[in-house]
């Protein structure tokens, strides 16, 4: 491989600077070194976040990023939150998204696939490392499935609330409603991994394990916000 590609390949994709090249055992938080394409985007999340709750961080980089998006979760009840990130979410967007996205991936096999794909190398500056697996939806195969190893999100801000309602069901919302392309999330708590399925339908909130699970023992918030919050 030559220096200008491995050059190129450092500046969109996150690395983990962990010397075993794989996420920290749980307990220990994983060492991340950004990139140019990662740092964009933190800033670019965080700031839009700053506009919508008018909370700001002294904190740079996904530590500030973190520290922002808590200010979604103080003085809103989960509804509100999920609707706030929506917003954020739309406001990164160019005009006209959502209508696009659904003409251009309509809910096919081909499109579940290549949004998997594309989620593996783009959004690892959010999530960490991440990688496809074949799943199997309404009896077709597909490779539409992404393990996400241990979720950088989760590890960083440990909390069980933010997880659910500013990531798992905002993220499965926009892309099942918003975009037209089913999604489903499912984040294991006790290893901080998840399971992204696109073209699987979510469940109900009412039957979703994930908002009935406790806050964990790290969660800053735990004394905080009621339980359904966190």
């Amino acid at each position: 491989m030559s220096s200008v590609s491995l050059h190129s390949r450092s500046l969109i994709r996150c690395e983990i600077a962990e010397p075993s090249g794989k996420p920290a055992p749980m307990g220990q938080k994983t060492r991340y070194k950004d990139s140019i394409f990662d740092r964009a985007f933190m800033s670019l999340f965080a700031r839009k976040m700053e506009n919508a709750t008018g909370r700001a961080s002294k904190k740079t980089g996904y530590d500030g990023f973190v520290d922002v998006s808590r200010g979604v979760l103080q003085g809103r009840n989960p509804v509100e939150q999920r609707a706030l990130v929506r917003e954020v979410l739309l406001s990164i967007m160019p005009p006209g998204a959502p209508e696009t996205f659904r003409k251009l991936f309509p809910p096919t096999k081909w499109a579940c696939e290549f949004n998997a794909a594309i989620t593996v190398p783009f959004f690892q500056w959010l999530v960490g490392p991440c990688e496809r697996f074949e799943v199997e939806v309404n009896g077709v195969k597909q490779n539409s499935g992404v393990k996400i190893l241990k979720c950088r999100y989760l590890e960083n801000s440990n909390c069980v609330g933010m997880c659910v309602n500013m990531c798992k069901i905002p993220t499965q919302d926009f892309f099942t409603n918003d975009f037209g392309l089913p999604l489903t999330m499912t984040p294991n708590f006790e290893d901080m991994s998840c399971e992204m399925i696109y073209g699987l339908q979510p469940t109900s909130l009412e039957e979703d394990p994930a908002l009935k699970q406790p806050c964990l023992q790290l969660c800053k918030f735990r004394f905080l916000v009621s339980k359904r919050s966190c």
